[in-house]
């Protein structure tokens, strides 16, 4: 039997590195070396890897590892091209494999990770070559295909709910007409917007509106909902997707300042809607208006992550292994729901072809558009992903994460 290796990409999670834990403790109790590679697949292509077995010693270190935030191995955003058109690249992947031994090949990540596991198994079976592929889900944005839901999703809900409720009560302490209006991340899919709604309880009256990028933004409707809300209610805060879009197919963030920044996938840089929607308030109705953009903190914040998020994401990786040690090839780990309350999950292999680069969108019948909220479904959907807690472990005051010490 070979060695193993694992790498991380696209953006990071609160848990992400509980994948990463979960991947790397089934592999050693089944006496395999593990590799990471650095900064991912393109890392790899640079011959950037470590053996993890020298850098996790302890079961406090893969403690550490669960809590620590961002990706411990580094990440990339690195498009693999179609085999047809660069077969080269492809043979030294392999051939750098082969070099260390590795017959097991683990990639934590999203879509376009996704991607990376499915042109790596096409191509090792047009060659037959002898090395397993497996996907591990992560992504905050939850759009994965087929599966329930992401790891790191349910991290990332609790922190938006969290801050989102504190934002509440900070905007009703003067009494004076207000807006608020919080960016949340989602290019195409407003999962985690949704969240926002779960602040309503009996001790907060929760947000006011909430726009997902699954519909279309009418701005004139809004500038009216807001003016109608403003007759009853002095305090508005407002929750949006970064990736909101008008009729014409344009980002709201691009109505008032040039944003044309891409990466290699292709995806623009989207950032700005909740200032360009605040400049728009305090002009057509001249109150004072605040945007708060909660950006990378939404992914960051390890410091508050669920407990049943990081429970599961540290399975999925152990999970990844079990599936390669029984032999499955181009797979990825998915989670079904069974019941929701009690909440319960079971773990499955998935086809990766049904899972590359298939965006999974907050259903319509979610969404309530006239309104300006969302359903109770969605609500029910997320809560059960926030629960339980898992505090860092702290030194003179402040979290101790894991440090990688490069070879």
């Amino acid at each position: 039997m070979g060695n193993i290796i694992v790498g991380q990409s696209g953006g990071p999670t609160a848990v992400i590195n509980s994948s990463l834990a979960g991947v790397f403790k089934s592999g050693k109790e089944n006496g395999l070396k593990v590799y990471g590679m650095i900064n991912g697949i393109q890392g790899l292509l640079e011959e950037r890897y470590v053996e993890l077995n020298k850098q996790i010693e302890t079961d406090l270190d893969i403690e550490l590892l669960k809590r620590t935030p961002s990706a411990y191995l580094g990440s990339c955003r690195f498009k693999l091209p179609n085999m047809e058109e660069d077969e080269q690249i492809y043979e030294k992947i392999f051939s750098i494999l082969d070099k260390i031994n590795v017959d097991k090949f683990f990639y934590i990540g999203g879509n376009d990770s996704m991607d990376t596991i499915k042109k790596l198994h096409t191509y090792g079976t047009a060659k037959n070559k002898n090395i397993q592929f497996i996907g591990v889900p992560k992504t905050i944005d939850n759009d994965l295909a087929v599966t329930d839901h992401t790891p790191g999703f349910g991290s990332a809900c609790k922190y938006i709910a969290t801050t989102v409720k504190e934002i509440i009560k900070d905007a009703t302490v003067y009494d004076a007409k207000n807006i608020t209006i919080i960016e949340i991340m989602g290019r195409n899919a407003g999962w985690l917007t949704g969240a926002a709604a779960i602040t309503k309880s009996e001790d907060c009256s929760g947000v006011d509106l909430i726009y997902l990028p699954e519909v279309v933004f009418d701005i004139e409707k809004f500038v009216s909902k807001v003016r109608k809300l403003q007759k009853t209610k002095k305090s508005l805060v407002i929750a949006i997707s970064e990736g909101i879009k008008n009729k014409n197919g344009v980002n709201i963030c691009e109505l008032e300042e040039e944003n044309t920044l891409l990466d290699c996938f292709g995806h623009k840089s989207l950032s700005g809607t909740a200032n360009n929607l605040a400049r728009i308030l305090h002009r057509k109705l001249g109150c004072k208006t605040r945007a708060i953009e909660l950006n990378t903190t939404q992914r960051c914040a390890s410091h508050f992550m669920s407990e049943v998020d990081i429970n599961e994401s540290f399975l999925a990786g152990a999970y990844a292994v079990s599936i390669a040690l029984n032999g499955e090839n181009g797979k990825v780990v998915i989670f079904e729901r069974t019941s929701n309350s009690p909440y319960n999950i079971v773990m499955k292999s998935h086809n990766v072809y049904d899972i590359a680069n298939v965006e999974k969108k907050v259903p319509l019948e979610w969404i309530d558009t006239e309104n300006g909220t969302v359903s109770k479904e969605l609500i029910e959907y997320i809560k059960p992903l926030i629960q339980g807690e898992v505090y860092p472990i702290m030194v003179d005051g402040l979290p101790k994460h894991l440090k990688l010490e490069r070879q």
